[in-house]
């Protein structure tokens, strides 16, 4: 059985438990056995190895219930959302702001106040001014959609855009180089037609065209 070589240190405690519990000692929801049977096990005091214990459970692969004893709640570090956007590719992210922008569409044209599509019509038209560069032109989108977004009057769903506007941002960037230019006529026009049903409060309308364009930046990269 493995145990630490060298000074009994509560971090090289931790990654030889991890260890063990990725290589399938215990599965997950398995109690992990008391201090007193595990230190000896990892060649530790009991208070090193109950430091390990809290070190495990702060990356989310222990969880300690009280009066019920520790018990393995994954098999390695918990993610991310950071993590999570670092490793997603242009079309995790397309899916993922279809998932978000598509219910946003349909909720701002049913809720949206006149003063909104005011923000709204403003954002299209700096959009429009900024078709000619890449960097400007994917930074003026965003704030099209967050507008969209605003006007949905769903705190959860701008929490969400927000959180994942960085990453979106350079995968949209990523995406229009590879294709060697920003903005054209046609994607200009489905982002008119989007804000005109908002306008009309169409949510059918507004939710299809968001599908339709996200779709669209998806089958461009085939």
């Amino acid at each position: 059985m493995t145990t630490v070589r060298r000074e009994s240190l509560a971090e090289q405690a931790a990654e030889i438990l991890a260890t063990r519990i990725r290589d399938g000692e215990w599965e997950i929801g398995g109690k992990l056995p008391g201090e007193t049977t595990l230190a000896p096990q990892l060649g530790v005091g009991r208070s090193t190895a109950r430091e390990a214990i809290r070190i495990l459970a702060g990356r989310g692969i222990l969880a300690t219930r009280q009066g019920s004893g520790v018990f393995v709640a994954a098999t390695d570090d918990a993610a991310t959302w950071d993590s999570v956007l670092r490793r997603a590719d242009i079309v995790a992210v397309i899916e993922a702001r279809t998932a978000i922008e598509v219910e946003a569409a349909a909720l701002a044209a049913e809720r949206r106040t006149a003063a909104q599509l005011k923000l709204l019509r403003e954002a299209l038209d700096e959009r429009e001014r900024h078709r000619g560069d890449i960097d400007e032109h994917v930074a003026t989108d965003m704030a099209f959609h967050r507008q969209i977004v605003v006007a949905a009057h769903s705190p959860m769903l701008l929490d969400l855009f927000d959180g994942f506007a960085p990453r979106s941002r350079e995968a949209m960037v990523d995406m229009l180089r590879l294709r060697g230019r920003s903005g054209d006529d046609a994607d200009h026009g489905i982002h008119v037609r989007i804000t005109e049903a908002i306008a009309s409060r169409d949510a059918a309308a507004a939710a299809a065209l968001t599908r339709d364009h996200l779709r669209a930046l998806t089958a461009q990269l085939g």
